[in-house]
């Protein structure tokens, strides 16, 4: 990767999800700064409060949350001139193909089903930042939308 530290933001409900995505992202070997927010009301308002050149570099996105689901997120997100460009990867327990091609129809960068074990999770997101910088996080084509670990 050639950028020197990530600026990561996950929104997600669940304290044990974020805690598994902080430790697998302290053993990797990427230089990154993650913030966490736990649902879609805290993430616009997160979003809202920083200026453009201070977005993050990726956003990690759960779909089932209170408030304000990952959906309604996503539209919102891409709907915001401010922030349609930020890279959004759809970080999820489903991997329903109707989500998935629902997400992609949306503008999701990329779309992760979330790993049960901690082993696996370290590579897909490994596997998110590599590929996502590598694509310079723009959205693939849909046969390479999902990450696996």
């Amino acid at each position: 990767m050639s950028k020197q530290n990530y600026n990561l933001l996950l929104a997600d409900d669940d304290e044990d999800d974020c805690d598994f995505f902080k430790e697998a992202l302290d053993e990797l070997s990427f230089p990154a700064v993650l913030v966490t927010v736990n649902d879609g009301v805290q993430l616009m308002d997160f979003l809202a409060s920083i200026t453009t050149g201070d977005l993050p570099d990726i956003l990690f996105l759960d779909l089932n949350m209170p408030r304000k689901n990952g959906h309604e997120c996503l539209t919102e997100i891409r709907e915001k001139e401010a922030l349609k460009d930020l890279p959004v990867i759809i970080f999820s327990t489903s991997l329903d193909n109707e989500i998935v091609d629902k997400m992609y129809a949306k503008g999701a960068t990329y779309y992760i089903r979330k790993p049960g074990e901690f082993a696996q999770l370290k590579k897909v997101i490994e596997n998110a930042l590599t590929t996502a910088s590598g694509n310079n996080f723009k959205q693939p084509m849909r046969e390479h939308f999902i990450l696996q670990p």
